[in-house]
């Protein structure tokens, strides 16, 4: 990464110790995100996966939003037989990404913006990103895993800039962090925290052909990523 500008596209910039110390601990957070079609809906899509959880002192959380912070539907979840992995899937043309890592009571925390780009003839079209918060080394002084459990989903860690001063979170995305610090302290986590369940009808953005188009064309987890 030397050199490179940061896109955040790939989610939070970890050194491979830390991506294998995570799996060597058993959590398993899927950050990336891909471009798929829809047979017979004639379009393109965003497709995530929520997954994460906690083990002991460290834990990685990945879950998504609409395009002003709220809760998103899911397309369906997903069981696994390991603990701290895949959660569910989320299909849409337009998504928000937070992307949290805990190492104790320090915290790391990206939230991105994604859209289909546009393009002509039927070409696949690119994913675009955009960085709208970044916190670096925040912390939150609580055991959300121990005597402060209560508090898990109403507290966020306090990140500051390079300077020192506050980096206060937009409040359109408040109620995405408290989820993902909760995600981040849940021991052996197998369900979801943010997404909601998807309207009888189908998604709100999405039409019925999302859940035709894709169920069919997931790909295993044979060990929860």
């Amino acid at each position: 990464m030397s050199g490179q500008k940061f896109t955040g596209v790939l989610g939070l910039p970890l050194a491979r110790r830390a991506v294998r110390t995570l799996r060597e601990r058993g959590v398993y957070a899927h950050s990336l995100l891909s471009v798929e079609h829809q047979q017979l809906a004639k379009r393109y899509v965003i497709r995530g996966l929520e997954s994460g959880g906690s083990v002991g002192d460290i834990g990685r959380y990945v879950t998504f939003a609409g395009e002003d912070g709220e809760p998103l539907g899911y397309l369906h979840p997903v069981e696994t037989i390991a603990v701290n992995g895949l959660h569910a899937v989320v299909i849409s043309s337009s998504i928000l990404r937070g992307d949290m890592l805990r190492k104790g009571r320090t915290y790391e925390l990206l939230i991105t913006r994604h859209w289909l780009s546009s393009v002509a003839d039927g070409q696949k079209p690119g994913l675009g990103c955009e960085i709208l918060y970044r916190g670096i080394h925040g912390r939150l002084e609580l055991d959300l895993n121990g005597k402060e459990k209560a508090q898990a989903g109403s507290v966020v860690p306090t990140f500051y800039s390079l300077a020192g001063e506050a980096n206060a979170i937009p409040d359109k995305l408040l109620g995405l962090v408290r989820a993902a610090t909760r995600d981040a302290n849940c021991s052996g986590c197998s369900h979801m925290h943010y997404l909601r369940k998807p309207h009888p009808l189908g998604p709100s953005k999405l039409n019925g052909s999302v859940k035709r188009d894709v169920t069919d064309s997931e790909i295993p987890q044979t060990v929860a990523g």
